[in-house]
């Protein structure tokens, strides 16, 4: 039982982080899940990034859920998840409350600004991070640039993307078996 509590409270801990979605949360799951907790390895943790990405849902919370899984069982996958929620429904039911009386002011209206900003910095720390450890050779160096500007200025769905980039995975990976 004190592992799903300790599950829980960390993933609350990540889930006050939550300003700007699943992607600034990245960071904080890194450091709390990998380097102080032990929880996962960081090939690991890419790979629930990964997953979480192509599943329904916020992509912390599939990562906590993922996470609290493999630590607890359904378990642990419930108590990970409902801690990374349960921030995020307090605080949006308070923000609710009250933000139609303070959102005219100036002063809230350079918050957000500002919190949009760091919020900006905090998701290319993490596109950063994850592609310094998940382009590992000229094949996965070629599959991120074409799957950028696939999706950023051409506009192909990233669904389609990362089926592509699936599949020319596995595909180099087969030729690079082939020519051994």
């Amino acid at each position: 039982m004190n592992l799903c509590l300790d599950l829980f409270l960390t993933f609350a801990r990540i889930g006050v982080c939550t300003f700007g979605g699943g992607y600034a949360m990245l960071p904080i799951l890194q450091r709390e899940v990998v380097d102080r907790r032990g929880w996962a390895t960081e090939t690991e943790l890419m790979d629930y990034y990964a997953i979480g990405q192509c599943t329904p849902g916020v992509i912390a919370v599939n990562t906590a859920t993922f996470v609290g899984y493999k630590i607890r069982g359904i378990a642990g996958a419930i108590c990970a998840t409902a801690g990374i929620v349960f921030p995020s429904l307090v605080i949006i039911t308070i923000i609710a409350a009250f933000v139609q009386q303070f959102a005219h002011m100036v002063v809230v209206q350079h918050a957000f600004s500002g919190v949009r900003v760091a919020v900006c910095a905090l998701v290319l720390h993490s596109v950063y991070q994850m592609a310094k450890k998940g382009v590992v050779d000229r094949i996965t160096a070629a599959i991120l640039l074409v799957t950028f500007l696939a999706v950023a200025f051409f506009g192909v769905s990233p669904v389609l993307m990362l089926v592509l980039a699936a599949a020319s995975g596995v595909f180099s990976q087969m030729l690079k078996e082939r020519n051994k």
